[in-house]
């Protein structure tokens, strides 16, 4: 498998501007992969029932792409946290619980893998200290966002200096809610009835996501944009937890977004 075709992810011209300092990214695609059936085909999720052997292979072209070791390619067990964590070096044995890593070590590859989720991607290049958080809802709300910026400030960083990248998620338009979900953020705080559009169901509602998010990032203080790319409804690049949800699918694939501090 080693002669296959390496995919090509898509990429922010934000994070493109900081590869003068060294800093490598990627959104991938479903593309270019080996998994078949409902993972057709770059299935990276080591926690879905598809062969264990082919995720690995294209993990592998994952990292081929970034330029490293598949051994240094860095995932956490996702568990829609609020929990940032530091690494230096690969994991031995079972990955921790969270849901971003910060790094100033190079040669690591920090990957997140989502199939509707927020991919949000970090770098200062100035000091050389990138991230990777994984924002559901859940650990937006929670969260996750901001304590991935701390996280990367106790390495160095400069929050004012951070560049964040949302990658493909869900859009508005395909992200019904009930009633609860809604009073739990409003609740929370009156504003964030901005973020709901009323549906045609009674009590419920389209969350923005997306917009939620970038709004987070830039309460935090760091500089946000969004590729705006919906998982959903483009179900020739993305995987969607929903959309196989809708269809009544038994399990779902996950693409996967990296960056990495490249060695000089």
């Amino acid at each position: 498998m080693l002669d296959q075709p390496i995919p090509e992810p898509l990429r922010s011209p934000l994070l493109d501007s900081a590869r003068a300092s060294g800093v490598r990214h990627g959104f991938f695609t479903r593309a270019a992969g080996v998994s078949e059936g409902i993972y057709h085909s770059l299935n990276v999720g080591l926690g879905s029932g598809d062969h264990p052997e082919k995720v690995h292979e294209n993990r592998r072209r994952v990292a081929a792409r970034m330029g490293g070791d598949p051994h240094r390619l860095i995932t956490v067990h996702q568990c829609h946290s609020a929990d940032a964590i530091v690494v230096e070096t690969p994991f031995r044995g079972s990955p921790p619980r969270a849901d971003a890593m910060v790094t100033a070590s190079p040669g690591l590859v920090l990957g997140v893998l989502t199939a509707d989720c927020g991919p949000v991607l970090l770098a200062d290049d100035n000091a050389r200290v990138i991230g990777a958080a994984h924002a559901g809802w859940k650990g937006a709300f929670t969260g996750v966002l901001e304590n991935t910026v701390a996280a990367m400030e106790r390495l160095g960083a400069q929050r004012e200096r951070i560049i964040a990248v949302l990658g493909p998620s869900i859009s508005q338009a395909n992200y019904e809610v009930g009633a609860e979900f809604v009073e739990r953020f409003t609740t929370a705080n009156p504003e964030n009835e901005r973020y709901f559009r009323a549906s045609f169901r009674t009590g419920h509602a389209f969350f923005d996501l997306n917009l939620y998010t970038l709004h987070r990032l830039e309460r935090a203080g760091v500089r946000a944009h969004a590729l705006g790319r919906c998982t959903y409804t483009e179900e020739e690049c993305f995987f969607s937890y929903r959309r196989s949800v809708h269809r009544n699918e038994p399990d779902y694939g996950r693409q996967i977004s990296a960056i990495a501090l490249e060695e000089f």
